[in-house]
């Protein structure tokens, strides 16, 4: 069946992008993370960091270096609307504490969202793998093709989009490829070749291959209609 797609939602510039951090156990990193993102807030980004009760130091660390610091309980997708109802931005963009935006990343969204209501950044992975490289091609090429992003893509949408969407779903695995569906329905992602720089340590723990298998192996299952919460459940399993 073909997808119905919504074409009332107003296409305009954002004048002002809120950055949405959600963070779990992450002191080690989060400091050099957020710390890259202070050139963005001096220029009227604001950035919102919400902590999933991390057992670290991960919200007291980044009081100082945030506009806004919220407590959720734990779950990306409750995090990260929780941040989005608390953003005063026309467009929101989703970053992972792992991940790194490029040089220009404020003036790529603004000009992909002159265009389009929503879209996301190509990745690339950094760890010891040699194969990540070829790993990042396919996901940027399977993204491109399908118009589903993920979550270590940076996504990005207008505020309008966001709600029409109904925000992320609240499930424990996928709420990145569920809100793509959703948001597809109101047009086309703009698929920017600047890439963030996302960390590749699920690949270099566990292996690049296994790893790969078993995302696969999830994704077809979700697309079947399995429990989100049982294919989180082996997720961790296999982790």
């Amino acid at each position: 069946m073909a997808e119905t797609v919504i074409s009332d939602l107003p296409v305009t510039t954002p004048a002002r992008i809120s950055i949405v951090m959600p963070v779990f156990n992450e002191a080690a990193t989060l400091v050099a993370a957020l710390e890259a993102l202070q050139p963005l807030r001096r220029r009227g980004v604001e950035l919102i960091v919400v902590d999933g009760e991390s057992r670290d130091k991960s919200a007291v660390l980044a009081l100082p270096l945030a506009d806004t610091v919220l407590t959720s309980g734990p779950g990306r997708a409750a995090q990260m609307n929780l941040g989005a109802s608390a953003a005063d931005g026309d467009a929101l963009a989703f970053l992972h504490a792992d991940t790194r935006l490029p040089e220009g990343a404020l003036e790529s969204i603004s000009q992909a969202l002159a265009g389009r209501r929503w879209g996301r950044f190509d990745v690339t992975l950094k760890g010891q793998s040699r194969w990540l490289g070829v790993i990042a091609a396919l996901m940027n090429a399977r993204s491109r093709f399908t118009g589903i992003a993920t979550g270590d893509q940076a996504m990005f949408m207008t505020r309008a989009a966001f709600a029409a969407a109904g925000g992320f779903p609240e499930q424990p695995l996928m709420e990145d490829v569920a809100l793509s569906r959703q948001l597809k329905k109101h047009g086309k992602p703009a698929c920017l070749k600047a890439r963030v720089t996302s960390s590749a340590r699920r690949w270099d723990s566990h292996g690049v291959w296994p790893t790969v298998r078993l995302m696969w192996r999830l994704r077809w299952r979700y697309w079947r209609g399995e429990s989100p919460a049982q294919l989180a459940r082996e997720y961790r399993d296999a982790r």
